[in-house]
């Protein structure tokens, strides 16, 4: 077989189960067996082959099969050569190439820039499957294999790498991933939409030129063109130029207002084009593509899905183990966090199933085999926003609001969460099913105001100790993360402790927390650390802030300045800061002891260190481990360096 890790049944085996099962296929002798000389698509991943609506090749490859191409998926070959390429053959219409669910780099490497142990995207969590930056590695490798063919990069690492890029691994400005990929067009975003009129117009005879017009792609012009000579169909009110990419390498302040030009150019409904000049060339990125409609959304859902890995594998794939009985109800999140990357690609505007679709698909897992009547995740980037939407369509096609609920929630916004609570009703009403989990992500100022979502959350969705992202709870830092305020976490807490009462049930809350974010300082943290004290929370899961591509916070981090208003803002840039920020989080251990009281001394709180109920640490380290608080356990262990587990659950709310 082609790919890594794709030949642990043998070649022959391999074929006749992955036939018999309907998986795409992923290797010459899985083509030829359904009658195929060669694929109209290949889908070139980073990721394991799970077949699986949580996947990014599994849901595109199933969407254009679906309108009768024939795809076939060459899953995390080996990038060293062109021959895992060139033995799968070259595709009628184009290679379609991705890093991944992730960005590569983020996969990789830690806070730290220390390389990850595992790979949750790999058969058995194994390293080393992909490359850095593999998207562009991807695409030169189609290049080499066969000339001529068009490669379009797509998925969350080319979305987030689309325009000039601050790069935390490498700590310099990265040009447009269509620079380093040298691909025909970069998709971005969601892209169903953009792939299907990809395919369907390359079908009909067009050239991969006459695709610059699609919403949701991006391209570079030659030297010798001009935009006059495009033939531009999108309805736009006009084009935007961000400052070129040698001023965004030389010039903080031109890369900040690069970043917030092209954050307010997000909305599909008012986004204008977008030009970067690369010397004689010019990078264009076009608008958005449009949301898809409930019908679109639940069709693409309800697609022939094997729900499990290309039965090739040997081993278990760690992201598909921990959501193959979860249910993705709603994509899209309006929360705006400038840490996070879900708007950026997935859009603000929060598209939903309908209530049947859901259930639908609920009952369909209630009947595969090895189902233990756990339903894992009823969700999405963020569980509780299902339904939710501007109340007004023609304000929201005209807003540029980055935050649907900060620095206040809108008054427009619809936040009732009747819908949600009836689909949890039903779900865990249905024959076969023993529980339905909540594990996305909560938003909890919206939660704290619906106290019948509260109930019905704490008696029936959660498994005794519920996860939810406060992050920070100083003012100053919570605004720069465009996260609510520190009592909304308090008001939201008080409401979970009074609804599991009512229901009898003794539940917990795990609340993660960030280190180093940018306007975190030591003040800030220790705040954060007397504050942990003062609750009694002792979180084992804790993560340093990963500057990710293209988001607002990294510009904050990379250049000093919020793109937003241009002020400074100070972050934790050295190695030691980082540790320290981060050994405050968990002051009570004795091994972050001596750093503890190091960053005490080097903020003037000396007061907080000794043996009175005041302190956070005594003058010498305690001579065994603290005990967790109650309800502070170990759901699901961390690395020790911020990763917590597949993209899909990064999601902050």
């Amino acid at each position: 077989m082609c790919a890594v890790g794709l030949n642990a049944l043998g070649k022959d085996k391999a074929v006749n189960v992955a036939e018999q099962n309907g998986f795409l296929p992923t290797s010459k002798a899985e083509m030829e067996s359904r009658g195929w000389s060669a694929p109209d698509i290949i889908f070139v991943s980073g990721d394991a082959y799970v077949d699986h609506p949580s996947f990014a090749a599994a849901i595109l490859g199933r969407w254009l099969e679906s309108h009768g191409f024939k795809v076939a998926i060459l899953a995390q070959p080996d990038w060293r050569s062109a021959e895992a390429w060139r033995e799968l053959g070259p595709p009628k219409l184009f290679y379609a190439v991705s890093a991944g669910n992730m960005d590569s780099m983020i996969n990789h490497y830690t806070a730290n820039r220390k390389r990850r142990n595992a790979d949750a995207y790999s058969p058995g969590g194994k390293i080393g499957l992909r490359p850095d930056r593999a998207a562009a590695v991807y695409a030169q490798r189609c290049r080499e294999a066969f000339k001529g063919v068009p490669v379009i990069t797509g998925g969350v690492e080319s979305s987030l790498r689309r325009v000039a890029h601050y790069d935390y691994w490498s700590d310099k400005v990265w040009p447009s991933n269509l620079v380093s990929s040298k691909a025909d067009l970069l998709a971005y975003g969601m892209g169903e939409r953009t792939i299907l009129s990809l395919a369907q117009r390359l079908a009909s005879g067009e050239s991969v030129r006459d695709l610059r017009d699609l919403r949701g792609v991006a391209y570079l012009l030659g030297a010798n063109e001009s935009l006059d000579e495009m033939d531009f169909q999108i309805e736009t009110s006009g084009d935007v130029s961000l400052p070129d990419y040698d001023a965004v390498v030389s010039d903080p302040r031109a890369f900040a207002i690069a970043t917030r030009l092209v954050h307010r150019e997000t909305n599909p409904g008012n986004a204008r084009r977008l030009i970067q000049s690369y010397g004689a060339r010019k990078l264009v990125i076009n608008p958005p593509a449009l949301p898809l409609s409930e019908e679109e959304l639940d069709g693409l859902h309800e697609l022939p899905y094997q729900r499990s890995a290309h039965p090739a594998y040997r081993d278990p794939i760690p992201a598909w183990q921990t959501i193959q009985d979860s249910v993705q109800i709603m994509r899209g999140c309006f929360g705006g966090c400038t840490f996070c990357s879900i708007t950026l690609h997935q859009g603000r505007q929060v598209q939903s199933r309908s209530h049947d679709s859901v259930i639908r698909e609920l009952k369909s897992v209630s009947k595969r085999p090895g189902f233990k009547g756990h339903v894992s995740d009823i969700g999405g980037p963020t569980a509780n926003m299902y339904r939710m939407k501007c109340s007004k369509p023609e304000v929201e096609a005209q807003c540029r609001r980055l935050s649907c609920v900060h620095p206040k929630v809108c008054k427009l916004l619809g936040t009732d969460h009747s819908e949600l609570r009836k689909l949890m009703r039903e779900s865990r009403s249905l024959p076969g099913v023993k529980k339905v989990n909540v594990a996305s992500g909560i938003r909890m100022d919206l939660a704290a105001d619906e106290p019948e979502y509260l109930a019905e959350l704490a008696e029936h969705h959660v498994g005794g100790h519920l996860k939810v992202a406060p992050e920070h709870v100083a003012e100053g830092v919570l605004r720069k993360m465009k996260k609510p305020g520190g009592n909304s976490f308090d008001r939201f807490a008080q409401g979970f402790k009074d609804a599991s009462k009512a229901a009898g049930k003794e539940q917990y809350l795990v609340p993660y927390f960030i280190a180093s974010h940018p306007g975190s300082g030591l003040d800030e943290m220790i705040e954060l650390a007397l504050y942990l004290k003062r609750k009694g929370y002792r979180p084992r899961q804790v993560q340093d802030f990963i500057p990710a591509p293209m988001d607002i916070a990294t510009c904050m981090y990379h250049t000093g300045l919020d793109p937003e208003t241009l002020e400074p803002v100070d972050s934790a840039r050295t190695q030691n800061e980082r540790k320290l920020q981060r050994a405050l989080l968990q002051y009570w251990e004795p091994e972050n002891h001596a750093l503890v009281v190091q960053a005490l001394r080097r903020a003037g709180r000396e007061d907080l260190i000794g043996d009175s109920g005041d302190c956070l640490v005594r003058e010498r380290p305690a001579a065994s481990r603290a005990m967790p608080h109650r309800g502070q356990g170990t759901p699901r262990k961390s690395d020790g360096k911020g990763y917590r587990g597949p993209a899909r659950r990064r999601g902050r709310s």
